[in-house]
């Protein structure tokens, strides 16, 4: 698609919009201030194990109460991976509050392009309720006039709610996405797709 075919273009977040820092350092300075000295790599171990969890589960915090349970469960599955008693719920805030997110190289320019060719932004992704939040941080949520969260992709109902929100109709939209799960949705919803990257994926089109 070119830009006059378009009137409005949603976006993935994780690896599309935005990247996650590492947080293995933040999450050795937290384990070890409960007594706990673990390696990089065992913490980087229980990490990953983590996000296939959290990758699985994160539509369940949807909502507050949701999200402190999912970010409980989150916190134990951590901690059972690397072999710690520690309590989960106690746990829990350092863990999620060692999870930073930073734009993607390109992101910023991109979406100021977007917005220059007249085209309504949203993001669509699979997270939780702390998508907004993280957004308004890294100060590129206001370039979106939707965002979604706890999309459920591969369905398409997290982007069409977002083009419903925006007025435009699936045939005259673009999704972009770094997944598989994200061209499905885009099929599935009737919209057009790009893979990421942003910058790439924004360059072609405009």
């Amino acid at each position: 698609m070119k830009a006059p075919e378009v009137d409005a273009v949603t976006i993935d977040a994780h690896g599309t919009l935005v990247t996650l820092v590492d947080p293995v350092p933040e999450l050795r300075a937290a384990l070890a201030a409960h007594g706990v000295e673990h390696d990089r790599e065992i913490v980087l171990r229980g990490f990953r194990v983590e996000v296939a969890h959290y990758t699985m589960h994160s539509a369940l915090g949807h909502d507050e109460e949701g999200l402190a349970r999912l970010q409980e469960d989150c916190a134990r599955v951590f901690l059972e991976a690397i072999g710690v008693e520690l309590d989960a719920a106690e746990f829990a805030p350092a863990y999620a509050g060692a999870m930073h997110f930073e734009p993607v190289p390109g992101a910023v320019e991109a979406l100021e392009r977007l917005r220059s060719l007249g085209l309504e932004l949203a993001v669509v992704a699979n997270w939780d309720l702390t998508l907004r939040r993280l957004l308004e941080e890294i100060a590129l949520a206001d370039h979106f006039r939707a965002i979604v969260h706890a999309a459920a992709k591969p369905a398409p109902d997290g982007l069409l709610r977002a083009l419903a929100e925006l007025g435009v109709e699936p045939s005259r939209a673009l999704h972009i996405g770094d997944d598989e799960v994200d061209e499905l949705a885009a099929r599935a919803a009737g919209m057009s797709f790009a893979p990421a990257p942003l910058a790439q994926a924004v360059a072609t089109l405009a």
